[in-house]
């Protein structure tokens, strides 16, 4: 059985759960519960806070865990960076209060800067021949300029509300982080083909994202343009109708491109289009 440490509350946690639910695997879980078993496939989650997790793998206490990747470059710990899963996007940026000008990380040189990410921001400083003090706070760092902590902050930027409202302003982005899924270094032979079918599952969910099944009739002389405007994962299955002269057309599209396609699909003859949603999608 596979072990996976999960955030034990927060959008990781609720992003998680809700990915393994659609690889069919689900998770029950209570208030009190730190450790649980999944039905539907041989895991076990535990969960703990995100910043334990990235230990906690590389101890081999779990085989695998979903962190952020800034909580595993911060730790540092030896651990495999199985796949990124796509949500819990954001950014490790540095801001500086609003009314002062900018040209260029030299700004920083001399200056005092508040972080709960001290490891990533030496290295930053580092690599760019800055020397600056980094005050390293747990929380609340955006307000460390209004009150006079520091000059500026290094911290988790997502929409950039929360430093328009501490009349602060990003300058630098130094790491771009999402979810990751990692594992431990030493798993055993049964546990990685355990591994190798749990992302065959989750592989087939996140090719399905955005995707729609589409099947519409078409008179036979409109089926060479319709293919042509269809962008299927290869070609496009036709089918004929009972009705002669007539075909059934099936493929995917992307939802970003969706309404584009077919008002393209109806000007070239398509008809009677159906739509229809995709749970999981095999390559």
């Amino acid at each position: 059985m596979l072990r996976i440490a999960i955030q034990s509350k927060g959008r990781l946690h609720d992003d998680t759960v809700a990915l393994l639910a659609e690889a069919d695997i689900k998770i029950t879980e209570s208030k009190r519960t730190l450790l649980a078993k999944a039905k539907g496939y041989p895991l076990e989650s535990l969960f703990l806070r995100d910043d334990d997790i990235p230990q906690t793998v590389f101890d081999g206490i779990a085989d695998l865990g979903v962190v952020g990747l800034n909580e595993l470059k911060e730790k540092g710990y030896d651990v495999d960076i199985v796949r990124s899963l796509g949500f819990g996007g954001c950014r490790l940026s540095l801001a500086i209060p609003k009314g002062e000008d900018y040209t260029d990380v030299s700004w920083f040189e001399g200056k005092k800067i508040a972080t709960s990410y001290p490891k990533i921001l030496q290295q930053f400083l580092e690599e760019k021949g800055i020397h600056a003090s980094i005050h390293v706070i747990t929380g609340s760092v955006e307000i460390s300029t209004s009150i006079g902590i520091a000059d500026a902050i290094f911290d988790i930027v997502s929409s950039g509300s929360t430093l328009v409202s501490n009349n602060l302003k990003e300058v630098e982005v130094v790491l771009h982080s999402e979810a990751v899924l990692i594992g431990n270094k030493s798993l055993s032979e049964e546990k990685k083909a355990l591994l190798d079918g749990l992302l065959f599952r989750l592989e087939a969910v996140k090719q399905s994202e955005g995707k729609k099944y589409v099947l519409l009739n078409a008179p036979n002389e409109s089926i060479e343009a319709i293919t042509k405007i269809l962008p299927g994962m290869k070609s496009p299955t036709v089918m004929p109708l009972a009705e002669a002269g007539w075909s059934s057309v099936h493929t995917v599209l992307d939802g970003d491109r969706f309404w584009e396609i077919v008002a393209q699909l109806r000007a070239v003859g398509a008809q009677g289009i159906l739509v229809i949603p995709i749970e999981k999608m095999i390559l």
